[in-house]
């Protein structure tokens, strides 16, 4: 009798710890390389919603050799803050399905503006990233890359 409750506890156990990695891999917690590999993201907890910040940046510095910064953003005041550790995402919460978040913001550097957004992840190693305006109709989708470095 003891060889038997061992192997079930054996078994639970192996089960509990894959379940474990399961949840862990549908998580969209973690760093994604952006589309192109221009930059990281990485998406974390702050509070109850997900928000993410850029967390590595294939050219970080300007060619004089100081960090690039926000000089495009829509608020003067704003336009000196570095580029690396900004914050991009906020807000977003579950929408009710599993692996979707709506209620969200992508700040663009690129462009200075703040959409709305949402995602979704596809699989363990990809998220899908949609900004928009008023529509998700009216956006642009990226997919983003697990970074597992």
């Amino acid at each position: 009798m003891r060889i038997f409750e061992f192997v079930v506890s054996l078994a639970a156990l192996v089960l509990f710890a894959t379940s474990t990695v399961w949840a862990q891999d549908d998580s969209p917690l973690g760093q994604w390389i952006t589309d192109g590999g221009l930059s990281r993201v990485e998406l974390y907890a702050c509070g109850a919603e997900l928000c993410g910040r850029i967390a590595w940046l294939q050219e970080p510095l300007e060619e004089n050799g100081t960090p690039k910064v926000d000089d495009k953003n829509e608020n003067e005041a704003l336009r000196g803050r570095a580029l690396m550790g900004l914050d991009l995402i906020a807000g977003f919460v579950p929408n009710g399905r599993p692996g979707r978040w709506k209620n969200g913001t992508i700040y663009n550097p690129e462009d200075g503006k703040t959409y709305q957004c949402i995602m979704r992840l596809e699989d363990a190693n990809t998220i899908v990233v949609r900004g928009y305006v008023l529509l998700p109709i009216f956006g642009r989708t990226q997919t983003w890359t697990r970074y597992r470095g």
